[in-house]
């Protein structure tokens, strides 16, 4: 089957017209990119968790490894019970979260 000259510029043309768009999508997809990382993750807002560990550990024996602690489960869970101690049952991921020997990680 023979195809025209016509034919075959106008598929060219449209290849290249194709690969043009592609190359500006991937800036764009780039630019997405950074525009992306610069927006928060989540619809919440983050908390301060140095000062929400503070109070939390505030009449802890051992202050120092459970602000430790407490900073590790609220940088993931971004969330902290309130009060000094207990009330762990409203931020289910803070209380979920275990040690490698399966022990409750924050305090």
């Amino acid at each position: 089957m023979a195809f025209s000259k016509s034919f075959v510029g106008w598929i060219c043309l449209a290849s290249m017209l194709l690969l043009h768009l592609a190359d500006h999508g991937g800036a764009e997809t780039g630019a997405a990119k950074l525009v992306a990382a610069a927006l928060p993750r989540s619809l919440l807002a983050k908390i301060e968790c140095n000062s929400e560990c503070s109070r939390r550990c505030q009449l802890s024996s051992r202050q120092n490894l459970c602000e430790r602690a407490c900073g590790t489960c609220c940088a993931r869970c971004n969330c902290v019970p309130p009060g000094t101690s207990g009330n762990k049952e409203l931020c289910p991921c803070y209380n979920n979260m275990t040690t490698h020997g399966g022990r409750k990680k924050c305090p």
